[in-house]
């Protein structure tokens, strides 16, 4: 009697019973799972796998050779392990009995759904899976707003996202970037094949999750339908030619300005001009001037006046005496901004240009441009003289040298001023990586502008690329003599001479008629 007592009190002899008791119930667990198995054999319809009771199985005979490899064994990880174990087992047997029970009362209505074992599981998986507001994922009763709820029209220039989307930017907003633009998704964009700059009219509709407006329908692209849209070439697929069609500026006698440009420095429909321009040598009214006579002499030609990171006032009052659409983004806004306007607007006159209308844009000025994208881009690495990133002109270099004519029709004239003579050896890196990309040149004077006399042209550096294609035969025999005649003056003698001549002369046909017939 003491050596059982003393055999019971021993811990080292309880430990064998409990995995002896475990094993047992083990095998009482794996005879329920075989007598629900004997009781579906004997149904009309073999039943569907059942996978709770294969898996209860399986642990069963893991758990009891589990048992046997580790008597005599104890520790925490053993413990650990049964009870992973019982874990297991005890939803194996429980999956196991309902499908048996599932089984027979399917037998018993006749077999007619054999789909019946598994609805339970079903339905419970789908009241998981539903979420709150009608079944769509989103609150507020019906899964959110619907693709064709539109509740409003929109009119912009699309602008692109490097991700993929884009925003309706309005003009009437000078194209900032606004909370109220409308959205458009990648898809949208994919589906028509829609390129930056376009003008879009369509539907809008609210965003999902409470976001701004969103784009549902286009009903016009330029004034074209999509259909039209989709024939519309790309604008580097076209082919470039050469200006052909003289872009008339001279409006009467005055101003003179004008009409010397014509006879020196004349403008085609595709041009590349640049405007060399030192400080204080009448920049601005020479552009002002320029728009006017455009805007007046060739309504059909859509005018872009681009200020970028100019003074306000300058902007204020070039939207008052141009008659046409200015967009500014002045010295007063972030670099981002001034990036982002230059490029929309480039990409708005090549969409333009390329549905076959004439475009003509005023770039002032080129070398501020570059200074933001100087800024904007960082530092690689490698720096020319005066500070400037090796790829900061890349952009700025692409934009100028988008102007073209397209023998298919449409044109694009782009009119930049570079600044020179202002103390910066940037601004003098950047004049002299642009010089020569155009195929006009017209630089001012600064000694004639200091003598008051106007306009400042240095006619001797001034000149644009094969005239001859421009100009009208007669004319451009009259534009050689007087080239030949004032080229040996002085920039200051020649244009005294110059303008007293032409004031003699209400327009430039009877001048050029009277040098024919003098020389």
């Amino acid at each position: 009697m003491a050596a059982k007592n003393s055999s019971s009190t021993d811990g080292g002899t309880e430990a064998p019973k409990r995995r002896t008791r475990r094993r047992k119930k083990a095998t009482n667990d794996q005879e329920s799972v075989d007598k629900a198995a004997d009781a579906a054999t004997k149904t009309s319809e073999p039943p569907e796998p059942v996978s709770g009771g294969d898996q209860s199985s399986e642990t069963v005979a893991e758990g009891s050779r589990g048992g046997e490899k580790s008597s005599g064994e104890g520790g925490e990880s053993d413990g650990r392990r049964r009870k992973r174990r019982r874990r297991r087992r005890k939803g194996g047997d429980e999956g196991g009995s309902n499908s048996s029970r599932n089984e027979r009362s399917s037998n018993r209505n006749g077999g007619g759904n054999s789909n019946n074992s598994n609805s339970g599981n079903r339905r419970s998986r789908g009241r998981r899976n539903k979420k709150p507001g009608g079944g769509g994922g989103q609150g507020g009763g019906g899964g959110g707003p619907e693709d064709n709820v539109i509740t409003g029209n929109v009119t912009g220039v699309l602008e692109l996202h490097p991700k993929g989307y884009g925003f309706i930017r309005s003009p009437e907003n000078n194209y900032s970037s606004e909370s109220s633009d409308a959205f458009v998704p990648s898809s949208l964009i994919e589906k028509h094949r829609l390129r930056e700059g376009i003008m879009i009219t369509g539907g809008v509709g609210p965003g999902s999750r409470g976001q701004g407006p969103r784009l549902k329908s286009i009903e016009s692209i330029d004034g074209n339908t999509l259909d039209e849209y989709l024939a519309i070439k790309n604008f580097d697929e076209l082919t470039a030619i050469n200006p052909h069609e003289q872009i008339v500026l001279e409006t009467g006698a005055k101003p003179v300005t004008m009409r010397v440009m014509d006879l020196l420095t004349p403008i085609g429909k595709g041009q590349r001009a640049l405007i060399v321009a030192p400080p204080r040598t009448g920049k601005t009214m020479l552009l002002q001037q320029i728009a006017n006579s455009v805007s007046t002499n060739h309504p059909e030609v859509k005018l872009i006046v681009l200020l970028i990171d100019e003074r306000p006032e300058e902007v204020t009052e070039m939207r008052r005496q141009v008659n046409g659409e200015v967009i500014a983004s002045s010295m007063d806004r972030d670099v981002e901004s001034h990036v982002r306007i230059s490029q929309l607007i480039i990409e708005r006159g090549k969409r333009l240009a390329e549905s076959g209308k004439d475009v003509f844009i005023l770039l002032d000025s080129i070398t501020r441009t570059a200074r933001a994208f100087n800024k904007w881009g960082g530092n690689t690495g490698r720096t020319m003289t005066g500070g400037l990133d090796v790829k900061a002109l890349d952009i700025p270099k692409k934009m100028f040298g988008t102007a073209r004519c397209f023998d298919e029709g449409g044109s694009l004239t782009v009119v930049g001023t570079a600044l020179i003579e202002t103390g910066s050896r940037m601004d003098e890196v950047i004049f002299q990586e642009f010089k020569g990309t155009g195929n006009m040149e017209l630089v001012l004077n600064r000694r004639l502008a200091e003598r008051r006399i106007w306009p400042a042209i240095d006619i001797g550096l001034s000149g644009t690329r094969r005239e001859e294609m421009i100009l009208s035969e007669e004319n451009l025999e009259g534009v050689i003599l007087l080239r030949r005649s004032l080229v040996s003056l002085e920039p200051i003698e020649a244009m005294e001479q110059l303008i007293k001549t032409l004031e003699r002369f209400p327009t430039n046909a009877e001048f050029l008629t009277k040098i024919r017939s003098i020389m």
